[in-house]
């Protein structure tokens, strides 16, 4: 019949048994198999997570660790707090009150405001008269050297050029090299001259971005995908001053780098080489050094981070965006310096703004490779495109030609010698700035240079037992007219000297002086009137307690001081009490606010 066989039963039952031997065998297998893959995962998961506690430790140290665990944590735990609903809202009331008051400073209620587009064009007389008042709204005096930094030259004759340039290539964009070619040609006129200016190899290689944030943006690009490509690199990191410029960080957000600041103890403010060798790790991809840095200029050591870029096969960024056209040209005017261009060996980008000590107008700045290789890692190309072949060297797709053409024509007016003699004004008037400082009995008793600037930019901190405050000063220089840079960690000021600076730097000084001379005052007058006060509170206390004890002796002889010393004791001990019991109240309640929100 079918579905029956003639095999005789004892066969039969032979194959069964075979075969449930077999299944048990496979099944068994399988459950290996499957027990060995959760083994291997779990065994790469701890070597992974192994291996990041070994670099944290190797780069940190246990007490560096702790130290940032606990900074992180710190950090969690305020964000929670000020994220809790009565915290919020205050937080929210100051921070509107602040933006009002702000919004108050910088558009004044009467001025005019345009919100829509007119339903009819303005004539140009009216364009016109707008603009003047616009441009003599009521602001700053750069003009007279009044503010840090900000108008590197304003010569009226180089302004005036820049304005013609611009006038002829109003409508250029560099996308378009076969429409608009006279652009293309001053972009890598620029590109060249900046890099022969930074002692750059044959084969070197640049672009020109909208300023020095673009350029630190493209480098660190250019550094990730050297690193993905050749060796591999997922999870890319980056150790850079804790002075660098903060588009570093900016950098790290936008394209996933995990970044390791590294201190920049006194007195020299620079970069520690021992800790940036210890962080360095096969996933480093960038070391970064500074020529010179914002906060303090000064310039970091460059030569130090050269060794470990060319020990390690890492590439090195030197952010010499502020140093502009001074640094490069210090040798030249004759001051002392420090090596940092391309001439040392592990140097494989460096960023520079043209729109600073370039003197060309505002949204120039250049980013250098040692070799074209690297620069072709930042460019952006897609062939598959609907609309055809897309290509851009950097984050723009349509950019300015007309700023180019300013930029051009600003570098070739002033020429080489035309920068060494601002070097020589500039520079020279920082120096002398400082030498006024350390002269001055009353700043050098208050204040104190930061580290060795060698450019452009100088730094001030109070010295650790004055009696004043830098921002007092900073706030005092401001009620003069003066617009400084004010800085943090540690409290400080700068004054990142320009063309116009240059040549108020004897007001500068003198007004520094007359403010830390009252900053002075004020502090004695004050410290003069709480120790009168804490006099008279104490003489009261005396006797208050002496009434209240007829100044009788007490418990075996103790005077009554005795007892007020050891009453004034209890209640400390009662103040520490109750303080520890308010905490924690409150940490019992954060947590359970935490817990049930």
């Amino acid at each position: 019949m079918p579905g029956t066989t003639r095999l005789p039963v004892s066969v039969r039952q032979g194959f069964d048994n075979v075969r449930r031997r077999s299944s048990g065998r496979l099944d068994a297998s399988a459950l290996l198999n499957i027990e060995l893959l959760k083994n291997l995962i779990f065994l790469l998961f701890c070597l992974r997570w192994t291996r990041r506690a070994y670099w944290k430790l190797k780069g940190r140290g246990l007490v560096g660790t702790l130290v940032e665990l606990y900074n992180e944590a710190r950090r969690i735990i305020y964000g929670w707090f000020l994220r809790m609903p009565g915290v919020r809202t205050q937080v929210r009331q100051q921070v509107d009150e602040a933006l009002g008051k702000l919004q108050t400073k910088l558009v004044p209620a009467s001025a005019n405001r345009y919100l829509t587009l007119p339903k009819e064009g303005w004539t140009e007389e009216a364009v016109r008269k707008e603009l003047e008042e616009l441009a003599n709204m009521d602001h700053v005096r750069w003009e007279d050297g009044y503010v840090s930094g900000a108008v590197y030259h304003g010569e009226s004759d180089l302004i005036a050029l820049q304005t013609e340039a611009y006038g002829k290539f109003t409508v250029a964009n560099p996308i378009h090299p076969d429409v608009f070619p006279g652009v293309r040609k001053m972009e890598a006129e620029v590109v060249a001259m900046v890099l022969n200016l930074f002692n750059a190899p044959p084969g070197a290689a640049g672009v020109t971005t909208a300023g020095g944030t673009e350029s630190i943006l493209m480098a660190c690009l250019s550094a990730r995908q050297k690193g993905l490509v050749e060796r591999g690199i997922t999870e890319p990191e980056m150790i850079l001053p804790e002075t660098a410029h903060t588009a570093f960080r900016k950098a790290g957000d936008y394209f996933k780098i995990k970044i390791h600041l590294v201190s920049c103890p006194g007195p020299s403010y620079q970069v520690d080489i021992r800790r940036v060798s210890r962080l360095i790790n096969r996933n480093t991809i960038l070391l970064v050094g500074s020529a010179p840095n914002f906060p303090h200029g000064i310039i970091d050591d460059i030569s130090a981070l050269s060794k470990l870029a060319v020990k390690h096969r890492i590439p090195l960024h030197v952010d010499c965006c502020l140093g502009s056209f001074m640094a490069p040209l210090l040798e030249k005017a004759g001051f002392p310096t420090a090596p940092f261009d391309f001439r040392l060996k592990g140097v494989t980008s460096i960023s520079c703004d043209t729109h600073k000590y370039g003197f060309a107008p505002k949204g120039n700045s250049t980013v250098l490779y040692r070799t074209a290789d690297l620069r072709a890692y930042q460019y952006f190309v897609d062939p598959s495109w609907s609309g055809g072949v897309y290509a851009s060297p950097g984050l723009a797709g349509s950019r300015p030609g007309a700023l180019i053409a300013a930029c051009w024509a600003s570098l070739v007016r002033v020429g080489e010698q035309g920068y060494v003699d601002a070097c020589k004004t500039i520079v020279g008037a920082a120096k002398q700035f400082v030498a006024f400082v350390r002269a001055s009995p009353a700043c050098d008793a208050e204040l104190e240079v930061m580290g060795n600037p060698l450019v452009s930019v100088v730094a001030l901190r109070a010295r650790p037992r004055s009696g004043i405050s830098v921002y007092d000063v900073a706030d005092a220089m401001s009620a003069r007219g003066w617009h400084l840079n004010a800085l943090q960690n540690p409290p400080a000021v700068h004054v990142a000297f320009t063309m116009p600076v240059a040549r108020a730097w004897e007001r500068l000084a003198a007004d520094l002086e007359a403010c830390v001379e009252a900053e002075r005052e004020k502090g004695a007058r004050a410290q003069g009137r709480g120790r009168r006060r804490r006099r008279h509170r104490r003489r009261r206390q005396d006797q208050q307690e002496d009434g209240r004890h007829g100044g009788a002796v007490r418990r075996g002889g103790e005077p009554a001081q005795q007892e007020r010393r050891g009453r004034h004791g209890e209640g400390v001990l009662g103040f520490v009490v109750q303080g520890l019991m308010m905490g924690l109240a409150f940490f019992f309640f954060f947590f359970f606010f935490i817990n049930t929100g």
